[in-house]
């Protein structure tokens, strides 16, 4: 996890740094609704590969921003879930979905 010496002085920058990719943005998209596996995130998420998929969830994992829960089954199940840190970025999410409806309804 960034240690708080380590983030930027500017609270936008600060959130830009943990959520600021295309990726870490869809895979929170996905994780609103409902708890979501690996294979399953990777399908949607058309265009990424495994490698970066692996490394942003670990990535928010770090920051606390998802959990990882593997169950003890064979063969192993393994969901990742917005954490309690990760509901909060909600309405981020909420504003911008509303946000891209209104430009995408202003522009056809």
């Amino acid at each position: 996890m960034i240690k708080k010496d380590e983030l930027p002085v500017c609270p936008v920058a600060t959130t830009v740094q943990l959520i600021g990719n295309k990726w870490k943005l869809l895979i929170i998209r996905n994780l609103r609704s409902r708890a979501w596996r690996f294979n399953e995130l990777k399908k949607d998420l058309e265009g990424i590969s495994q490698k970066v998929l692996t490394d942003n969830l670990r990535s928010m994992e770090e920051d606390g921003i998802i959990t990882r829960t593997v169950y003890p089954e064979v063969p192993p199940r393994v969901e990742y879930a917005l954490s309690e840190l990760g509901e909060t970025m909600r309405p981020i999410l909420d504003s911008m979905e509303q946000w891209g409806k209104e430009y995408k309804d202003k522009m056809v």
